[in-house]
């Protein structure tokens, strides 16, 4: 399966300030706040909803076509990107703006500051997905993750128009758009992926029941962190797929991404919708215990070792053959 991934490209700037936001302000002086802090460090982390997904997909042994927009400082989370099996030749490089950035204080009491900049990210509208296809010879799958939201539109269109399947990843965007863009980013996806709070958030800016959004797409994959994940289609029982548990969590970022990733390469090697959403969640649970969303290494006993302590030894053979065996 040829699958693109559409969304963000970013860099993370985290800094931690060793003591106390609060500390720092004063109460009658809040209209005009001038503060700055020293930190202790500073991690910079690569990221990005589209990227995150297709590392997670090119370490599952695709080769998947990540299309976004990125700064004039992409050079080396390029070869990054290359060197672990994505295809970024639809990646469109600015030539005055920087990479998305994401820079973020967290203060002693795990409070936060921070800003985004979307930078080149507002470059992705100009992508046209018929581009996409000619030069990789025709798609499978078209995920539409968070991005410019113009840029959603535009993907979610020309997806229909070119008759590609599409998976509608909304998630962060959900927030800034319209009920009528919601309705239409969703609105004959195949598949559709939320969180628990983004599936209620769904409802809530397209109007529609959770029934009604069943009847416009296939099969919604709701993630509910460590209560599992559920996968419901119209006409079907609703499937609960358990969490796969960790004692372990490093750093929270990046489990939903690495989940697509884990269920779009089951998808995408035959699996069942449920040895699909297993191995989406064993890869989330790999990608919880690391800091940092790509920075993650996929060992196969390990993690067919991990699928069979929580799905049993049938589902650790299957995965294996068809997913982690082929990475």
């Amino acid at each position: 399966m040829r699958i693109a991934v559409t969304g963000s490209i970013a860099t993370d700037h985290l800094t931690v300030f060793p003591g106390r936001f609060t500390e720092q302000l004063i109460a009658n002086r809040l209209d005009t706040v001038s503060l700055s802090f020293l930190v202790d460090k500073l991690e910079v982390r690569r990221g990005g909803v589209a990227a995150n997904i297709t590392f997670g997909l090119g370490l599952l042994g695709f080769t998947p076509v990540l299309v976004g927009a990125a700064g004039t400082d992409f050079a080396e989370y390029d070869d990054w990107l290359r060197d672990h099996g994505v295809d970024t030749g639809s990646v469109k490089v600015s030539r005055t703006r920087h990479t998305a950035r994401f820079m973020c204080t967290t203060d002693a009491d795990q409070n936060q500051i921070a800003v985004f900049y979307a930078g080149a990210m507002s470059e992705a509208r100009d992508i046209a997905l018929s581009d996409v296809a000619a030069r990789t010879g025709g798609l499978d799958l078209v995920v539409v993750a968070p991005d410019d939201p113009a840029a959603m539109a535009r993907h979610t269109a020309e997806s229909r128009a070119l008759g590609i399947a599409r998976a509608a990843d909304p998630s962060q965007q959900l927030a800034r758009v319209s009920g009528e863009e919601a309705r239409q980013l969703v609105d004959g996806a195949q598949l559709l992926f939320t969180n628990e709070y983004e599936a209620a958030l769904l409802q809530e800016r397209t109007g529609w029941t959770e029934e009604q959004v069943l009847d416009r797409v296939g099969t919604w994959i709701v993630t509910r962190g460590g209560a599992g994940t559920t996968v419901r289609a119209t006409g079907a029982p609703a499937l609960t797929v358990p969490a796969v548990p960790t004692e372990r969590i490093a750093d929270p970022t990046g489990g939903g991404d690495a989940f697509r990733a884990g269920y779009l390469a089951g998808l995408g090697r035959g699996l069942s919708p449920e040895r699909s959403a297993q191995a989406g969640s064993a890869l989330a649970t790999t990608v919880l215990e690391t800091v940092g969303t790509q920075e993650y290494k996929l060992v196969p006993t390990e993690f067919s070792t991990r699928v069979a302590d929580t799905y049993g030894p049938a589902a650790a053979a299957e995965i294996a053959a068809h997913v982690v065996g082929q990475g």
